[in-house]
């Protein structure tokens, strides 16, 4: 779900997301951006959002100190939120569809 949210809304495939390399500077700050999402969002640790996609805690870490100064910028700061705010309702479907019988 967040691989699709993010790729989707930064034009890069799914694949480029969780390719095992660094891949073009565009892939890099989608995967930048979800990473930071899978922490903040997901309440993921810096471990479990690095093995989403491959990458170590030390990884995401940087990933979400990067993010967050980017958000200084209006830009970033809106597109997080949007992002932030789609992830939270999918959650949200996702959570009220596994309660029912």
């Amino acid at each position: 779900m967040l691989v699709s949210l993010v790729g989707s809304a930064l034009d890069v495939e799914a694949s480029d997301l969780c390719a095992t390399g660094r891949g073009t500077a565009q892939a890099a700050y989608a995967r930048q951006v979800a990473l930071y999402l899978a922490h903040t969002t997901l309440g993921l640790t810096y471990t479990e959002a690095g093995r989403l996609f491959g990458r170590d805690r030390t990884t995401a870490a940087h990933a979400c100190r990067r993010i967050e100064e980017d958000r200084d910028q209006a830009r970033v700061d809106q597109l997080v939120d949007c992002l932030e705010r789609a992830a939270s309702r999918s959650i949200g479907r996702l959570s009220s569809a596994g309660g029912r019988s």
